[in-house]
């Protein structure tokens, strides 16, 4: 089960047998299945979860309850409301799974404890969080000034293994485009693949 796991943080950092002992004895499985929450607004967040298996989304309701996507999350991404976690604020995500999901939780106060015994878990995480803020800055650009299929060519870069996973209105609401324009876009994609 924490396979994955380990071989995520030996891909970012090198820790020590007994570091990694130490993170995994820390973690509590959690299955969810599809359909059903991890999270919900206004609560407040105690964990952070690492898909073992499955995928899932994280995404608010606007003021007209319209849906945003803001994360998929599939096998070796971390997900949470990490602006609740880390400062104590009420949740304004909602976490469901997508498909049967298999995770693993840490929770918030092991954490702490795990980066003062282990600290190249404190790597590991800065790590993380600095990919996650590039990726967000990437994307945030992307729908400033890109077309829709190079959003959605960027989308399938980062997101490899998700094609099939997620209906195509889900991807389109996550690049922001109506699903016509993926749905545009994705033929003529097609279109040129068989040029």
């Amino acid at each position: 089960m924490h396979q994955p796991l380990i071989q995520h943080i030996n891909d970012q950092v090198k820790a020590s047998p007994e570091d990694l002992l130490l993170f995994t004895s820390k973690l509590r499985e959690v299955a969810v299945a599809k359909g059903k929450f991890v999270l919900r607004p206004n609560t407040y967040v105690k964990h952070e979860y690492f898909v073992v298996e499955g995928c899932l989304s994280a995404y608010y309701l606007d003021q007209k309850g319209n849906k945003n996507i803001v994360q998929f999350a599939i096998e070796n991404w971390w997900l949470g409301d990490f602006d609740a976690f880390y400062n104590g604020v009420p949740s304004k995500l909602y976490i469901e799974a997508l498909e049967d999901s298999t995770l693993l939780a840490i929770n918030q106060d092991d954490l702490q404890i795990l980066f003062q015994e282990a600290p190249i878990f404190e790597r590991y995480f800065r790590l993380l969080v600095t990919s996650a803020f590039i990726s967000q800055r990437k994307r945030i650009l992307s729908s400033l000034g890109k077309s829709v299929k190079e959003r959605y060519l960027e989308f399938c870069e980062s997101y490899p293994n998700i094609n099939g996973r997620v209906p195509n209105y889900q991807i389109a609401n996550y690049l922001g485009v109506s699903a016509e324009s993926l749905s545009r876009a994705r033929k003529k994609l097609r279109e040129l693949k068989k040029a």
